[in-house]
């Protein structure tokens, strides 16, 4: 099925983000459409999973689809590149709400958030705290900041803090930007380094063929990393947590902690209307692409999404 993308740029602090939106079939301008903003994963852009598969579902379900770059991420602006802040990540869907609730054909009191991993913990939290979002659903959801402590931190948050303090006086000197690769470069390398499912198939999916696109960089600006350390995607989910969620996950867990964050924001919040879905047999990067994943998540997410937000 051949569906309409219109790319446009919306305003932002200091400058643009960069959108893709997914028109559904047989598009009317004349009628008032439910909307879902997609956010791509960390590392990743919105020309991978969160545009080319799940905004492309929603989009032929009935629904306008706004996939978005984070900032400083992808087509999107900001300078220095690369950086990886969650407080400016959630910051982005205000702003991709701000834009989409005046187009004439969407009905701003039908607007969901949709998130893939590292932007299925962005999805919660800006549907903790703006509360335009009426639903929320996270695809194998990752909180960057439990991950940034944890795996990505070596264990020693306080540790990386002292090294990305370092180094940002170092940049603020003149020094070059340290940029690092959150990937090995191959799947070769990375069976070499690990025996974990979740880096070997994000290798796979980002350094080959299968998943990679010009903005999809996998990259993190280490300087500026320090403050994903003290943020938590859940934090006060008991009480500002009330809109109804699904999160969707495989019972193959790996180092990422998808598993873990899925089960925590489901047992936490305060939403009445809430759900968790494990598929058996599925890790978290099957749920990107794979449509033995795929399938069975959207036959769970698209009739959520349809109760909640109704159809044109």
């Amino acid at each position: 099925m051949s569906i309409e993308v219109k790319s446009v740029n919306i305003p932002n602090i200091a400058w643009e983000t960069a959108a893709d939106i997914h028109f559904p079939p047989n598009f009317d301008k004349s009628k008032k459409y439910p909307a879902v903003v997609s956010a791509h994963p960390i590392g990743s852009c919105k020309e991978q999973t969160s545009g080319n598969i799940y905004g492309k579902a929603m989009a032929e379900a009935g629904f306008v689809v706004v996939a978005f770059d984070a900032s400083f991420q992808g087509a999107s602006g900001g300078k220095p590149r690369f950086i990886e802040n969650p407080e400016f990540r959630v910051s982005d869907f205000r702003f991709v709400v701000d834009y989409i609730q005046t187009l004439p054909y969407v009905d701003p009191e039908r607007i969901g958030v949709l998130g893939i991993c590292g932007g299925g913990g962005y999805a919660f939290n800006a549907a903790m705290t703006d509360y335009r979002f009426k639903c929320c659903v996270g695809i194998t959801p990752v909180n960057f900041g439990r991950l940034s402590r944890e795996a990505f931190g070596n264990f020693d948050p306080a540790g990386s803090l002292e090294k990305m303090a370092n180094q940002r006086t170092l940049e603020a000197q003149g020094a070059k930007h340290f940029v690092i690769d959150y990937l090995p470069p191959s799947v070769t390398e990375a069976k070499k380094t690990t025996t974990d499912i979740d880096v070997i198939e994000a290798t796979e999916y980002y350094k080959t063929a299968r998943g990679q696109a010009t903005h999809g960089a996998t990259s993190g600006l280490f300087s500026f990393n320090s403050a994903a350390l003290a943020w938590d995607a859940f934090n006060h989910a008991e009480v500002l947590m009330t809109r109804p969620f699904i999160a969707v996950v495989g019972d193959q867990p790996g180092g990422f902690g998808a598993y873990r964050d899925a089960q925590e924001i489901h047992g936490r919040a305060g939403s009445k209307d809430k759900r968790i879905v494990v598929l058996p047999g599925i890790s978290h990067y099957m749920l990107y692409d794979k449509p033995e994943a795929v399938k069975p998540a959207l036959d769970e997410v698209l009739p959520f999404l349809k109760k909640h937000l109704g159809e044109a």
